[in-house]
């Protein structure tokens, strides 16, 4: 790590470094040298002098800085002289820049400040192009102006040559004075300064922008700042809609400044085209009744103390969004922030130390607690300590003439003002006694008031602002007691009373002093008075060094240190202990002298605070741009997470991208996050972050990673972010809502009472979703805590995270596979018979089963990158409607209904080509061997029903209709399967309360299976019940007394007239259309996945609904209510149990989302 300086200046005006390498302070050679504020960069370091005017220090190195100035010699040919200097009246300058547009005679060049020296005189330069020449450095050319050459031709009327010269900066590792512009009028006197930008650019060497704020409020900006002309050129002032008091440059594009009603400014719209932005937004103070004090900007981070000396953190800042999003109150009492390289953040305390935030990191920005920084200081070993409250008394010495006490503004050209020229400053004389040149010194008393402390701006400013008081001589108080406890004095030479006045440094202080000395009060009980005269410079320290400095101002915009750094003052074990949150009062506690012992043990054993504090976890992802030209967009992604006191976390998700070069982004509050969703899109390993919002309209943000390990990861940390937010942890609940994608991805949902209560039922949109381990094509449960599920492939898996906490050991490797298919399309005609040449409006040769996309064996991949092929691509012979011996299917005409046999009339035909394809995870399902299943139902039931086995049945792949034995909440997986005799295969099955079994066959027949109770689990007989009048269903769910079904068109029906002694109902009533699953629960309540949402064409299908309005009284429900949507294929709420108190006659929901006209089935009146 490079050798980088820290900068601080103390209230005296003194400017000192401290070296990363070293362990001692050092002060600035320049003895007379005083600065208000400084502010520093990568190898250089700014300053305002009490003259107001500007400083630079340039830190040496062993590449010098030198400057080119260059001119040109013009000369035109006439037929007497030759080539002369004596040009056309039209012609450029005889000596002129390379344009020719600006005079720049030889002489008319100047030094531009006292810091560059000549390296010598003025030369020609004797190449040409790069190349040597012979001709003396003269280029040719037709006339002005022309391509130049050093080649002279007959024609060549003109001729032009550079000289050169060049100059060096000398004052590296010195003080140097910024020259004024003339005659351009300089800025008025400034206030403050700060320099930053030098990271807004990827060139090396690129240095910084300098901005600055005068006494009146205006911005201005420093130009020309170039690697070869440090100090820059000229001002330029940038308007600002109100009077700023400070601001403050990061080393990026963020500016803030402070304005003098406490609030603060943001200048928006810097880059390097711009370096003065565009616009200033204003942003509010972090306190309503406290303003801001001073503010402190790094790369991505901004830092704010108030006027009550608190420090805030503000969060969300980025390029993107300069502006941030919500303050984060940080602990610690503070002066003044400085944030410095990396983003580091240094301090001065109300103590007046110096203070350093330890654990800044990329992902904790806001560090977790503040250190001191004890560093050695002038020719002593002990390290500087915290500043203590009316720490500005103690033994005095002579001060330096150019003391920060002067206001004079110095008219030299280099340096502060004459040090002989007489200090026009009020001062407070004492009278001369015997023992001239000491102090007398009171020692202050706990319960004295609070000493007063300058405000960050300069310690001139408390100084002056006395100066209209009257001026009272105090008697001089001795007590013979106190002079023997102090120390002696040092006696310092007395000057002249006529040419050296006495000073008093604290003037509050002096002036409670006096008001206690007429009262008649013992100087002992009021603040401490200092005094001292001015004397010599030579052979003393400056006043308040023998102490250590009282601090004013800090900068660490140049020292090169991280949370990782071992730097020795930077150390936390060393006087104080390494806690998380020290602040500067625990800290000078912890600094007192070794008799308090007892006292820091005390201090030691209270309970510390924890402050706030901020995480980021930053990175890059793809963002799918959903708005026209919709395209994937390579963007930065922030996950902003911030600690309260209490323990409670508040975390904000920032998306930043650009459009048409202008910095966007978007930000989602994570306790608004609903839903985070794995996607099938273009090969990516993409996924949906759901808020409430979103999901109305139906805009998911659609994230991408690189790999499946990146997006594993932020789906982990986003999702452990949300659960933490919310309270969940742990695996899934008994009375768990489970669903899953069509992806495979399981997701389930923590219910509340309000979900299906009769009145203010919590909306579907705010359900929120979290995925669990695993990959299954549907999954059921019951409330007792029993979850099944079944796999594309037909494989049976029981969920064994209810048998014990979900860690490592309950994990088992999960592998499912599906088919992958794509239609070969013909048509035929008279001369070649059946061919893939179709007409203009067919649908693609190879194409999907709907046709509207083209889908080739070689172009079709698996459904997402977690999967992988295991076969090749074979016909499908098992297509419904049946196929030929080649697996073709024919029918008249694209799209129509295509059987397995040819006709006349056939003059199109398909067949299905199909690949199987694998994925394999870890999750906590154990495998049921050894039979394939179709689809499985687990009988509902109250949380506080108790059974001995709990029912589950189950259909084949091939149709055969199972029972599942031995089934309890210790043994989920039971012991064997009981095989229920069938005339026919079965496709679809449901349980229901009081062992209410039916099940439809694959002709769409529906049956009700007898008897069946605890004794006879498998029952007697099949009883069948007719279908809805020309409809085939295909799926139904059974809850305790309601039965609910979908058929092969979408639609949903109800079962009327279910009662004990009459369980096979009498009709079937039509509730909707657009359904395809249903799941009804053991409280009757109704779900379903929709098709498609009302509204928004364009959704891919699978939504989920939640039926509202069902009761005892309305079976049926009134509306949906539509919730999450968009790749969802199977729901089930048959765990949720949890009944919330009913109303006896709920309000009306308003009218249903899918309003049908009304028809009659067998003998009822049906809202189609």
């Amino acid at each position: 790590m490079p050798i980088t300086l820290l900068w601080a200046v103390d209230v005296y005006g003194r400017v000192y470094s401290l070296s990363t390498a070293g362990q001692c302070w050092v002060r600035a050679d320049d003895m007379l040298l005083e600065l208000k504020r400084v502010t520093a960069g990568k190898d250089r370091c700014w300053g305002i002098g009490c003259d107001h005017l500007v400083y630079l220090n340039i830190i040496p190195s062993e590449t010098p800085i030198r400057y080119r100035e260059e001119t040109y010699e013009n000369q035109r040919w006439n037929p007497v002289d030759g080539f002369t200097d004596v040009l056309l009246p039209t012609d450029r300058w005889p000596w002129s820049d390379v344009t020719g547009m600006n005079p720049q005679p030889l002489h008319s060049f100047q030094l531009p400040s006292r810091s560059w020296e000549w390296e010598g005189d003025w030369y020609v330069d004797q190449s040409c192009g790069g190349e040597p020449s012979q001709t003396g450095g003269w280029e040719y050319a037709v006339d002005f102006p022309a391509n130049f050459s050093p080649e002279k031709k007959w024609n060549s009327c003109v001729r032009r040559r550079r000289w050169i010269r060049y100059r060096r900066y000398t004052a590296q590792g010195t003080w140097a004075k910024i020259p004024l512009e003339n005659p351009r009028k300089p800025p008025l006197p400034l206030c403050d300064i700060s320099c930053g930008g030098w990271e807004m650019s990827d060139q090396s060497g690129r240095y910084p922008y300098l901005w600055g704020v005068t006494q009146q409020g205006q911005v201005w900006f420093r130009e020309g700042i170039h690697p070869r002309v440090p100090e820059g050129t000229s001002w330029e002032e940038v308007e600002v809609p109100k009077e700023v008091a400070q601001l403050s440059a990061g080393p990026g594009d963020l500016l803030w400044a402070l304005l003098w009603d406490g609030n603060l400014l943001v200048r928006t719209g810097l880059s390097l085209d711009s370096p003065t932005g565009t616009s200033w937004v204003e942003v509010e103070s972090p306190g309503k009744e406290m303003e801001a004090l001073h503010v402190s900007v790094g790369v991505s981070v901004v830092w704010v103390v108030t006027k009550d000396y608190k420090v805030w953190f503000r969060r969300g800042v980025n390029s993107h969004n300069p502006c941030g999003s919500g303050w984060i109150s940080i602990g610690g009492e503070m002066m003044m922030v400085d944030v410095g390289l990396n983003d580091q953040v240094w301090a001065v305390g109300e103590d007046r130390g110096l203070y350093f935030r330890m654990g800044v990191t990329l992902s904790e920005p806001s560090g977790n607690g503040w250190i001191p920084v004890s560093a050695q200081w002038g020719s002593s070993k002990e390290v500087a300590p915290p500043r203590e409250e009316c720490e500005l008394s103690g033994p005095l010495t002579e001060a330096s003439q150019g003391s920060v006490l002067s206001c004079t503004d110095s008219d030299s050209e280099f340096g502060p003002t004459d040090p002989h020229s007489p200090v026009d400053t009020p001062v407070v004389e004492a009278e001369a006694t015997s023992q001239e040149g000491k102090v007398s010194v009171s020692a202050p008393q706990q319960d004295a008031p609070k000493a007063f402390i300058p405000a960050s701006d300069s310690f001139i400013n408390s100084l002056v602002s006395d100066r209209d008081k009257p001026v009272v001589q105090p008697a001089t108080v001795t007590e013979e007691e106190e002079r023997e406890e102090l120390p002696p004095a040092p006696v310092l030479p007395a000057p002249q009373p006529a040419d050296v006045p006495w000073m008093n440094v604290d003037l509050e202080g002096a002036e409670a002093a006096r008001n206690a000395q007429a009262s008649g009060r013992p100087l002992s009980d009021a603040p401490a008075a200092a005094t001292y005269d001015l004397g010599t410079l030579e052979g003393s320290q400056g006043v308040g060094e023998e102490d250590g400095p009282v601090w004013a101002w800090i900068s660490g915009g140049g020292c090169d240190v991280d949370a990782g750094s071992q730097i020795s003052w930077l150390s936390p074990s060393g006087p104080l202990p390494s806690s998380l949150s020290l602040t500067p009062v625990q800290s000078a506690a912890w600094s007192e002298q070794p008799q308090q012992t007892e006292h820091r043990q005390e201090i030691s054993k209270k309970p510390i605070e924890r402050s706030n504090s901020v995480w980021v976890r930053k990175g890059s992802l793809r963002w799918w741009r959903d708005w026209k030209p919709q395209r994937w967009v390579d963007v930065g992604v922030a996950l902003e997470q911030s600690t309260k006191p209490d323990g409670r976390k508040d975390s904000i998700f920032f998306v930043y991208y650009t459009q048409y070069d202008e910095k966007k982004y978007l930000h989602v509050v994570i306790h608004e996050v609903t839903a985070l969703v794995p996607l099938l899109r273009d090969d990516y390993f993409a996924f949906a972050l759901y808020t409430a919002d979103r999901t109305k309209q139906r805009w998911p943000l659609v994230l991408a990673a690189q790999t499946e390990k990146d997006m594993n990861d932020w789906l982990e940390l986003l999702s452990g972010c949300c659960c933490k937010c919310r309270g969940i942890a742990g695996p899934p609940s008994r009375r768990a809502v489970w669903s899953t994608t069509t992806k495979g991805d399981l997701m389930v949902h923590e219910p509340c009472f309000s979900l299906e209560a009769p009145a203010n039922t919590m909306p579907c949109d705010l359900m929120f979703w979290r995925q669990v381990p695993g990959h299954l094509r549907c999954v059921e449960s019951n409330s007792l805590g029993l979850v099944w599920g079944v796999g594309w492939d037909g494989t049976a898996w029981v969920y064994t995270g209810h048998c014990g906490p979900t860690s490592a050991s309950q994990m088992y490797e999960q592998s499912d596979v599906r088919s992958v298919h794509v239609y070969e399309n013909q048509r035929w005609n008279p001369v070649t018979g059946y061919t893939d040449k179709g007409l203009p409006t067919d649908r693609p040769m190879w194409s999907d089963e709907s046709g509207l996309k083209e889908c080739s064996k070689a172009n079709t991949a698996p459904p997402s990158p977690q999967w992988s092929w295991v076969s090749e691509w074979t016909v499908d012979y098992k297509v419904p409607g049946g196929t030929d011996k080649e697996g073709w299917q024919y029918a008249a005409d694209f799209p129509t209904t295509f059987h397995g046999h040819k006709t006349m009339k056939d003059f199109v035909r398909r067949r299905r080509w199909t690949r199987q394809c694998k994925i394999t995870v870890r999750g906590p399902w154990k495998q049921v061997p050894p039979i394939h299943l179709s689809d499985i139902s687990i009988m509902p039931c109250l949380a506080q029903s108790r059974m001995e086995q709990v029912p589950v049945w189950a259909i084949s792949d091939k149709g055969d209709v199972l029972c599942r034995l031995g089934v309890t909440p210790l043994n989920p997986a039971g012991s064997s399967w009981l095989h229920v005799g069938t005339d026919q295969p079965f496709k679809s099955i449901s349980i229901g309360g009081a062992n209410q079994v039916w099940a439809i066959a694959k002709d769409g027949a529906v049956f009700y299976r007898g008897s069946v109770s605890p004794q006879n689990p498998a029952g007697e007989c099949w009883y069948h019940i007719p279908s809805p009048p020309k409809q085939t269903l295909r799926q139904l769910s059974v809850g305790r007394t309601s039965v609910f079904a979908v058929d092969e068109n979408g639609n949903l029906w109800y079962r009327q007239g279910l009662t004990p002694s009459y369980p096979q109902g009498s009709a079937w009533e039509l509730i909707s259309n657009n359904v395809t699953k249903v799941s009804v629960g053991p409280l009757d309540q109704v779900w379903i996945i929709a098709d498609g949402i009302p509204g928004f064409p364009t959704e891919t299908p699978g939504a989920v609904c939640h039926r509202l309005g069902v009761g005892p009284m309305q079976p049926k429900g009134q509306s949906w209510d539509y919730g999450i949507g968009g790749g969802w294929e199977h729901i089930s709420v048959r765990g949720n149990s949890a009944e919330a108190p009913r109303s006896p006659h709920p309000p009306p929901l308003g009218p249903a989302r899918s309003p049908a006209p009304q028809r009659t089935v067998n003998g009822s009146a049906v809202c189609v």
